[in-house]
């Protein structure tokens, strides 16, 4: 496992300028939550893009009593948790950055682009849509990725957009742009 880049999930607002330290941390205890259901760190997680696979190493503390209880709607935890990975992968595989969350009807979750782009200037954006799973295989992951595709594709916005699926039993991220099934 040692030899393995991890996929950092603390401080995602360093980097994704969209995110405030307090929602970074919030996102992070919510991920630590769901891979706890099922795994003791550090675990292997295996990011697909395309034809790409890139299994990276990911460290989390196990979440306490205050943790547990504070995230105990499964269905919230995992939405939350899952955009603190699926974050965290976008920027491992692609280099982008959270840099605004997404206005409702978009399709999306979140407005990613390079570091350093600045958030008002949406062209140079790309959409992001984002999904949990909290059990399930590798093909719920796909089938969830390709509705979320859809939902992208009917969104109120001409920007390109890609979806992610994060499955935390399943210890997987599933990534496709927008025109690709998954």
């Amino acid at each position: 496992m040692s030899d393995l880049a991890p996929l950092q999930l603390d401080r995602l607002h360093i980097h994704h300028t969209g995110l405030t330290p307090a929602l970074a941390e919030s996102y992070t205890e919510a991920a630590s939550v769901c891979l706890a259901r099922h795994h003791r760190p550090p675990v292997i997680i295996l990011l697909t893009h395309g034809d790409n696979n890139e299994s990276r190493v990911v460290h989390f503390v196990l979440p306490d009593e205050h943790a547990l209880d504070a995230y105990a709607n499964e269905i919230d935890a995992t939405e939350t948790g899952a955009y603190a990975v699926s974050l965290a992968a976008i920027e491992a595989i692609a280099g982008l950055v959270a840099v605004r969350r997404a206005s409702t009807l978009t399709g999306a979750d979140w407005y990613i682009a390079p570091t350093g782009t600045n958030s008002e200037d949406l062209e140079n954006c790309i959409r992001l849509e984002v999904s949990g799973i909290n059990a399930g295989a590798s093909s719920d992951i796909r089938r969830r990725l390709r509705e979320k595709l859809i939902q992208a594709a009917h969104g109120a916005s001409n920007l390109p957009a890609i979806a992610a699926v994060v499955g935390f039993k399943a210890l997987e991220v599933a990534i496709a742009p927008l025109g690709v099934s998954g």
